[in-house]
């Protein structure tokens, strides 16, 4: 296989079960192969597993960027995740990680397909953004045009393609968003890392590719702002890391610009967010401007003390305990403007 002077960055030596993908893989860098699946702490979250003494916003930025953005699993020990988020996560560890030469055997293999072909996608968009080479084993052709490597190897056939021998135009997905009731966002809320009731007056989207849901929003009105606002973005961990969370956000930010939304008002739409990557996203898109950043949460001091003084005028003789808010974690608000 004459790769050796070429600049590249992803290889994919694929082929049935016993062609002698393993073999080869083992010997092309003289170094063995990573294992996804080893080594990983029993109790420890994998968000502090990955890189226990790293930097913990390039270990989020590496579970975003390969799919693996749900936060409630971020704070589960790698023992307990499903094949798909185990997989995703050793990628994730392995892009902080970032050996100059890796191969990885049985790449997607014990994932559901329509999980393999977007976490490839997901992972070799965040691979190429740095430096080293990889070499991917795979008993799977269906990856290829996801995953987009500079070289294929077919142990099937003995062939090797590089350049523009194997270069595959990515599938087109489409993404149809439909408006539906609030009941739908249960099968959502195991994703979500908030838990507060459903907002007032709000309309409920749903992002569908092949007939499966993939993403939710909630919009509700806001109109002593002149806006609406959105919440309540979730996207499915098999669909993360291709952007289709922030295609859907658009759309339907786009959909109430338009004077499509609640009374018909041509207002901008507010959201807020905690997630690092995704407002890393929206800072650098023309279509959002950044409003505000509070990088401690707020306080319910003066929520209660409102309440308090509501209770007094009212004659109500039970106080609140306490006031709204108060999370304690870092919100950024941006406003999409088109």
């Amino acid at each position: 296989m004459p790769i050796e002077q070429d600049e590249w960055k992803i290889g994919l030596i694929v082929g049935p079960s016993g062609s002698g993908k393993t073999s080869i893989g083992s010997e092309i860098f003289g170094n063995g192969i990573y294992d996804l699946y080893a080594g990983w702490a029993d109790n420890l979250p994998i968000v502090d597993a990955i890189a226990p003494d790293g930097d913990l916003n390039s270990v989020t930025g590496a579970l975003s960027a390969v799919g693996l953005g749900d936060v409630p699993a971020w704070l589960r020990p790698f023992r307990v995740l499903s094949n798909g988020e185990k997989f995703r996560a050793g990628l994730a560890r392995l892009v902080v990680e970032r050996p100059e030469r890796v191969v990885v055997d049985e790449f997607t293999s014990v994932i559901d397909r329509q999980i393999a072909k977007v976490g490839a996608a997901a992972f070799a968009k965040s691979w190429r953004k740095g430096s080293g080479q990889i070499v991917l084993l795979s008993c799977h052709y269906d990856i290829i045009e996801w995953l987009q490597p500079d070289w294929v190897y077919d142990t099937a056939e003995a062939q090797l393609r590089k350049g523009r021998d194997c270069l595959w135009q990515r599938p087109q997905l489409e993404l149809q968003i439909y408006q539906v009731s609030g009941s739908v966002f249960r099968h959502f809320k195991p994703h979500y890392y908030l838990d507060l009731p459903l907002p007032v007056a709000g309309q409920y989207f749903v992002g569908v590719i092949d007939g499966e849901p993939v993403c939710h929003l909630a919009v509700s009105p806001l109109f002593t702002a002149k806006a609406y606002r959105a919440t309540r973005l979730v996207v499915m961990p098999e669909w993360q890391g291709i952007g289709v969370g922030t295609k859907f956000l658009n759309a339907v930010c786009q959909h109430h610009l338009d004077g499509s939304g609640r009374c018909g008002r041509k207002y901008p739409v507010f959201f807020h967010t905690s997630h690092p990557q995704l407002c890393g996203a929206l800072r650098h898109s023309k279509k959002w401007i950044q409003t505000g950043a509070s990088l401690y949460g707020a306080n319910k001091a003066k929520s209660a003390a409102s309440l308090r003084r509501s209770h007094d005028k009212s004659g109500i003789k039970d106080r609140a305990a306490s006031g709204y808010g108060g999370h304690f974690r870092a919100v950024q608000a941006f406003k999409y403007v088109g």
